[in-house]
């Protein structure tokens, strides 16, 4: 069947921009992992429940939730597949932020954060092809891509494990230099990656204007579920309150920079992919920093 519609456009997004993309998430995953010790990790040894519940919220009810909202809302393939995808990827560059501000146990969304962009190696590939392969029209695109997952392993491993594996070893190793770069770094990568993510929407704001409409109603629903059923698991596992807090956003807040880096790497920059992974990039921060701000008006229990 031919293509018609968002599902025909292929984004305006050149090889060079792909590369650009990559290090610019490399820079912001470095500049993350710059405040992290293996300290941090140790910490999870103490929380067990509180982090294989938000790593199995993450990388197990999101996907489920996602395939049920897909299989109901029937969207156009391209879409659909998007909304898998962002599914399918690690929690954000900013929950960690975000997790603060609300409150949470940033230790844990920092745990929870290594833990899935590690996990996101075998997981992300593995997500997509299982729950990608369950539904017919995106199963279509997924055979007609031919996307191999260990390809999809090392674009990953390359732009979020190697930077994370070394920023911790300059933090361990030259703390000083650390703190001396830590805020300058981490302001500027966020500045470079806004900047970067809004130099690419302008070049295709014609296909955004015209397109945003078709999937904004379900990122909003999309990004909802992940949030709520964030908070659900967490409740149903007995956590404390200062633990759900940051298990919810890091199942909201979802790394959609690494999810446009995959489409236009595996899927040509498919156009329902690109506008569902633009649009997440925007909505799910908004949605953060409000949640953050409601949720730190009152203290959490530990």
């Amino acid at each position: 069947m031919t293509p018609t519609g968002l599902d025909a456009v292929a984004l305006n997004f050149s090889a060079s921009s792909l590369t650009a993309l990559n290090a610019v998430l490399a820079v912001v995953m470095f500049s993350i992992a710059i405040d992290l010790k293996p300290a941090d990790f140790r910490q999870i040894l103490h929380t067990p429940r509180a982090l294989v519940t938000g790593l199995a919220s993450q990388f197990i009810l999101l996907p489920m939730l996602t395939f049920v909202l897909v299989v109901v809302a029937d969207p156009q393939p391209s879409i659909a597949l998007g909304l898998i995808l962002v599914a399918a990827c690690p929690g954000g560059n900013i929950s960690n932020y975000i997790s603060h501000r609300a409150g949470g146990n940033t230790a844990l969304s920092v745990s929870l954060t290594a833990c899935a962009t590690v996990g996101a190696i075998l997981l992300t590939p593995l997500n997509v092809a299982v729950w990608g392969g369950l539904y017919q029209p995106t199963r279509d695109i997924l055979q007609a891509t031919e996307i191999d997952p260990l390809s999809v392993a090392i674009t990953v491993g390359l732009m979020l494990v190697l930077p994370l594996c070394l920023g911790i070893t300059l933090n361990t190793t030259r703390p000083e230099i650390s703190a001396r770069i830590r805020r300058p770094l981490q302001g500027l990568a966020m500045v470079i990656f806004i900047a970067f993510i809004a130099l690419a929407l302008a070049a295709n704001w014609t296909y955004f204007l015209q397109f945003a409409g078709t999937v904004a109603l379900l990122v909003l629903v999309h990004n909802a579920l992940a949030l709520a059923g964030g908070f659900g698991l967490a409740t149903f596992a007995g956590v404390s309150a200062f633990d759900r807090r940051a298990i919810t956003i890091e199942t909201g807040i979802q790394n959609s920079g690494l999810g446009l880096v995959l489409i236009f790497a595996f899927f040509d920059g498919l156009g329902g992919m690109a506008v569902v992974a633009a649009f997440w990039g925007i909505w799910h921060a908004i949605t953060g920093l409000g949640l953050a701000a409601l949720m730190n008006r009152t203290k959490a229990k530990r």
